[in-house]
């Protein structure tokens, strides 16, 4: 009887170590809403995403946690990427999702014949969303390295992110991109560029957007062409394709991230929601 409680106890002890060790590499999510008083005290919500061990480090002032933004795409949420943002926060990143529209908004008109189709306008409201969110995360958490980020951003999001690229070069680590079809790729070739590419016919790249494979090789830019949908590379698409980007933006971001170490998944594997084992970069034929 002793020896039954003995193992008992061995075995809950055993669980709670399991329990604890699993844990301290959870991801945490949560969302901070900020006002910008040079726009009427425009909200601007900000998803953030982060390890709790790696944000524990930070807090005690170990490390300094690499930042990646995360753009939405048009009329889509800012919390409907956590497959990107879960990729970035397991390789020890503070991942931070700007809301860049509201429901009071006038809706986004394509103007053809004018300067990105008429989104300047909306672009250059995610440009500003996003310099609020990065100077008032610095009062959350000091201890992240806000001077040069990580741009991540799909279709009208990733026309934020390319812009944003193109104006603050100097703020930029490195792009990565989900179809975005409207702003040129920068091709100076002072970051790393990574892009996703769709198969939808309703969804081409203007003329001039994507580089030629010469321009690509020498400004270290890496296009994958897919065979999804456009609006399959977000949390509402299959598991095949989010799996995929998964797989290729994490060797991507090993491939770039020198300094970061990879994350130990022999000891304790973070833990990931979404959205399943990884695939091939394109659907199997049937």
């Amino acid at each position: 009887m002793k020896r039954g409680i003995a193992v008992l106890v061995s075995v809950s002890a055993l669980c709670g170590i399991a329990y604890f060790t699993a844990s301290k590499w959870a991801i945490k999510h949560e969302t901070i809403t900020f006002y910008d008083a040079s726009r009427d005290n425009r909200p601007v919500p900000v998803s953030i995403a982060v390890r709790r061990d790696k944000e524990m480090q930070a807090n005690a002032g170990m490390i300094k946690l690499p930042v990646a933004v995360i753009n939405h795409g048009n009329t889509v949420k800012n919390t409907e990427y956590g497959f990107l943002a879960n990729i970035f926060a397991a390789r020890g990143y503070m991942v931070m999702s700007p809301q860049h529209d509201l429901p009071t908004d006038p809706p986004m008109v394509t103007k053809p014949g004018e300067l990105y189709v008429g989104r300047l306008p909306q672009i250059l409201r995610g440009v500003a969303n996003i310099h609020l969110a990065v100077q008032e995360m610095k009062k959350v958490q000091p201890n992240a390295d806000y001077d040069k980020v990580t741009m991540v951003g799909h279709s009208m999001g990733g026309d934020i992110t390319m812009y944003f690229a193109k104006q603050y070069p100097d703020e930029v680590k490195k792009v990565v991109t989900l179809d975005n079809l409207r702003v040129p790729f920068v091709t100076a070739g002072k970051f790393k560029i990574l892009s996703f590419r769709s198969q939808d016919p309703q969804f081409k790249a203007d003329a001039g957007v994507i580089p030629t494979d010469e321009e690509c090789e020498q400004a270290g830019i890496q296009v994958v062409k897919t065979e999804f949908q456009h609006n399959d590379m977000r949390d509402t698409g299959p598991d095949v394709a989010k799996s995929s980007i998964q797989s290729m933006l994490d060797k991507f971001l090993s491939a770039t991230d020198s300094e970061i170490a990879p994350v130990d998944t022999q000891s304790a594997p973070p833990k990931i929601l979404e959205p399943g084992p990884v695939a091939l970069m394109a659907p199997a034929k049937s």
